[in-house]
């Protein structure tokens, strides 16, 4: 678990201190990726060709590409860094956990260092050439009995990075109204016989650029072929409900790795770790369906930011009952060519840029046509929270328009929508 790390020495937290104030509260990230062994990538992540398999091919290809990350990647055969963003200043390194670790209070919040004494949260780029199987993230009390912390997510899908939809851009959320544990009991039974059949008890929607999707704990999704910016609880748990995807086998393993071990072949038990009335849910896409909403009107200011991701969760390990918490939420910011605006923020983020140049404070923005693995790009920072409060700075000093993607944590966000609200804004 990442709150295993050792604290920083001296060394690491005056290297930490002088990067915090050398970038007036923004710290300059590299690019963090991560590769999944049972996905095949969508070579939409701008990295280069030759290296979406640069761990191996008994690694898998890269897929995702994490975001100011302090959890670990739930990979085997990983390296013990795998997951966790790198700060880059004046020729040091070191990982944003350890910075957190060293400087918690001054880059999260005192609140929030109080009450989880990390940064909670992370986000990725997901972007997988076809569909994944239909799978769900544990809640809080079920993780809790292998260590680990529940997680829900949201998803929104960049219009910048989804000029192709790839082979399958349809996600399947859920189970059909009427289906039953008995229904859901055989498909399991079904797993060494080929296809488990579980898809023909779900419902599949598409996906288009610019939308997104709120996703609980316990609900099964089988996500589609469109590139997702992922905002989620810092955990990397799943249970794989779908024995076999595009033809290929799904290990019954990686079905219940997340599983204490008394249970892993308890098919009654896999069954009720799903929230089932959210899974039947006949208003499905209208508790869950997420479409931007602008923050204010300031296009005549020559900029615009818009909430992508919000809505309410249950908090994982704080007892906090469903629908009360703004666990994670996310905004996308775009200025015009000349445009300047200072953005006052309630918390920390993590910022990804996605389109176009310009600077964020004292640091340069630009989205870069392609990435060697390995190399240092200038697209990403995290803004720590004295900075986000106090009013940061961006300007478009390109020629196209400046598209910033920033995610924040628990409670930075309070009056953020509802899922839904979107519905009573006239478009």
């Amino acid at each position: 678990m990442s709150e295993a790390v050792a604290i920083p020495n001296t060394a690491k937290k005056a290297n930490v201190k002088a990067a915090i104030e050398a970038g007036e509260g923004i710290l300059r990230l590299a690019p963090c990726w991560v590769p999944r062994s049972f996905l095949m990538p969508g070579k939409r992540l701008k990295l280069h060709p030759d290296d979406y398999y640069a761990l191996g091919a008994h690694r898998g290809g890269i897929d995702e590409r994490w975001f100011a990350s302090t959890t670990e990647a739930g990979n085997d055969n990983r390296a013990d860094d795998e997951g966790l963003s790198y700060v880059v200043s004046n020729g040091e390194r070191f990982t944003l956990l350890e910075a957190v670790m060293a400087e918690g209070p001054r880059l999260i919040g005192q609140k929030m260092w109080d009450k989880y004494k990390r940064w909670p949260v992370y986000s990725k780029f997901f972007d997988n050439m076809g569909p994944i199987p239909h799978h769900m993230h544990h809640n809080e009390d079920q993780a809790a009995l292998i260590g680990q912390e529940g997680k829900p997510e949201c998803y929104y899908f960049p219009p910048q990075l989804n000029a192709i939809g790839n082979n399958f851009p349809h996600t399947y959320f859920g189970l059909e109204p009427g289906v039953t544990k008995a229904d859901l009991r055989r498909c399991l039974e079904r797993w060494n016989k080929g296809d488990n059949g579980i898809l023909d008890l779900s419902k599949a929607y598409r996906l288009n650029p610019g939308t997104g999707w709120h996703v609980p704990a316990c609900v099964l999704h089988a996500p589609g072929s469109l590139l997702t910016y992922e905002p989620q609880w810092g955990s990397d748990v799943f249970a794989m409900y779908q024995s076999q995807v595009e033809g290929r086998r799904v290990e019954w393993d990686l079905f219940v790795q997340n599983t204490p071990d008394k249970y892993k072949q308890d098919l009654d038990y896999l069954v009720d770790q799903l929230d089932w009335e959210a899974n039947v849910d006949p208003n499905f896409r209208d508790h869950h369906y997420l479409e931007p909403i602008n923050d204010g009107d300031t296009w005549t200011e020559g900029y615009q930011d818009r909430w992508v991701v919000y809505g309410r969760f249950g908090a994982p390990n704080t007892g906090a009952k469903k629908g009360d918490r703004d666990l994670f939420t996310a905004k996308e910011l775009t200025l015009e060519p000349g445009a300047k605006c200072t953005i006052k923020d309630g918390g920390a983020y993590g910022l990804i840029t996605v389109q176009g140049l310009g600077r964020v404070g004292k640091h340069k923005l630009q989205s870069p046509n392609m990435i060697r693995f390995g190399a240092m790009t200038e697209d990403e920072v995290f803004v720590s929270h004295e900075a986000a409060t106090r009013g940061v700075t961006f300007e478009n000093t390109g020629s196209e328009p400046l598209v910033t993607l920033r995610y924040f944590g628990p409670d930075a966000a309070p009056k953020s929508p509802e899922t839904g609200a979107f519905k009573n804004i006239r478009r």
